[in-house]
């Protein structure tokens, strides 16, 4: 089977990569898990919570988002990131500035959230055209005190804050700036690549969670607000119904992806924080976004009937949910 670019898909994860884990160790309270970006370890007095995510697609911020996306990954289960560890490879005959201009975006984004950079490594890599780098983000909490991706229970509501394609547009707008312009105007350009600023969602997820009622956060990266909702479905065990109408689409998200005929729902949305609660507890929970001037509103609801996954486009189309094969980003970026 040939793999498209990105994630690989679930049942190659489930029948082999989770066949071959290794030891068996009796502090593993969560091992790997479809739809679930970390794992639990008991240590002792308190559970670690750690995720892992490589940075391949972006060049200009490569820094900024290592140490954001994988913040974004521990954040989701409640937890306030600690400690990050990174794997730098860069391409043959880099310049050392390009070292010091990715350590100095690690440093400042880590300082801001209050993350400390404890290890790692740096190489240049044959056969590599871009840097890559591979962080691993650890956050500690008191025992049994967090969520997971797989919580939602049948009748939670689904929460979704900011909009679709965040990083995404991010991306396309300052690596492929130069292609753009041809298209939009520099002011569109900038703002489009001012959207890194809202890709941190540790403030969301902590907020929420200290609400009160959630029982699951994800974060939809790769495949994007689509394949974040069935991540969290299939993790649960659940079906879905959303509400295309409710999902939030900004205009320079939706004039980007027209340009590149993508779809802005299975668009990379590191940004956007996907929140599963409890049906009395919604009002306080946006309320709660609200007042750290965070936009959040219900997009759909989870299901008992995992086999049920719809997309409401409006009160006369429904249609099955559409799960992406592959991000769209790697679409727009092959053009």
């Amino acid at each position: 089977m040939k793999l498209q670019p990105g994630k690989i898909p679930p049942d190659i994860l489930k029948n082999i990569v989770f066949k071959n884990l290794g030891a068996k160790r009796n502090e593993i309270k969560l091992g790997p898990t479809a739809g679930v970006d970390g794992a639990v370890l008991d240590m002792g007095t308190k559970d670690a919570i750690i995720s892992m995510d490589p940075i391949t697609g972006a060049v200009e911020r490569i820094g900024w988002e290592a140490i954001n996306i994988n913040a974004n990954d521990v954040a989701t289960f409640g937890v306030e990131p600690a400690f990050f560890f990174s794997c730098i490879m860069l391409p043959q005959n880099t310049d050392s500035k390009i070292v010091e201009t990715i350590s100095k975006q690690m440093h400042r984004a880590a300082e801001d959230l209050g993350i400390a950079i404890v290890g790692g490594h740096c190489e240049t890599t044959p056969g590599i055209t871009n840097p890559i780098i591979v962080g691993c983000l650890v956050g500690l909490t008191e025992k049994g005190k967090y969520v997971t991706a797989a919580g939602a229970k049948a009748g939670d509501m689904l929460i979704m804050t900011k909009s679709a394609g965040i990083e995404g547009t991010a991306i396309l707008a300052t690596d492929r700036q130069q292609q753009l312009q041809t298209v939009f105007s520099q002011s569109m350009l900038n703002d489009a690549a001012a959207f890194y600023n809202q890709i941190s969602i540790v403030k969301d997820a902590l907020t929420a969670y200290h609400a009160g009622g959630v029982h699951a956060m994800h974060d939809p990266t790769e495949g994007g607000i689509l394949n974040g909702v069935h991540e969290m479905a299939d993790a649960a065990g659940l079906g879905v119904r959303i509400f295309e109408e409710k999902i939030t689409v900004e205009p320079e998200t939706a004039k980007i992806c027209r340009y590149y005929e993508i779809d802005p729902l299975q668009l990379i949305s590191s940004g956007a924080l996907l929140i599963a609660a409890e049906p009395q507890n919604v009002s306080k929970i946006i309320q709660a976004l609200a007042a750290q001037h965070i936009y959040a509103d219900v997009i759909g609801e989870f299901l008992l009937n995992p086999h049920k996954r719809l997309l409401i486009k409006n009160q006369d189309s429904t249609k099955e949910l559409p799960c992406p094969s592959s991000d769209h980003l790697w679409i727009a970026l092959s053009r």
